[in-house]
């Protein structure tokens, strides 16, 4: 039998694809379902809370390569800015504590969240 090095290695990848798959959806069928913690289709919070103040973990954050600005664009009083290539700033001073900021961040775990001041 003679198989040519492009099909020898075609068959390889699609092989290793096909095993990637099957081991993601082996691993999906044991995963617990995770409850939203904010149903879709409500509104992002909205109300002054000046009990909190958001907290930035820069480590997550998606600004320090440039790719992503929605906190801030939902930051009504304006109190986050951005520090290009390091992440975001927050000034508590004009933080009101709404938490829309932590709403529209898109990563998991989020990198503003609203804590107790």
């Amino acid at each position: 039998m003679s198989i040519s090095r492009k099909d020898f290695f075609r068959q390889g990848l699609s092989s290793l694809g096909k095993a990637a798959f099957d081991i993601a959806d082996t691993i999906k069928g044991h995963l617990p379902a995770i409850p939203d913690i904010v149903p879709p289709g409500t509104s992002p919070p909205s109300e002054p809370r000046p009990d909190l103040v958001a907290e930035a973990f820069n480590e997550r954050c998606l600004v320090r390569s440039g790719s992503c600005s929605d906190c801030v664009e939902s930051c009504k009083p304006k109190a986050i800015k951005i520090n290009p290539g390091v992440g975001i700033r927050i000034n508590p001073q004009f933080c009101d504590g709404c938490g829309a900021c932590e709403y529209v961040c898109p990563v998991e775990p989020k990198a503003v969240v609203v804590v107790p001041r």
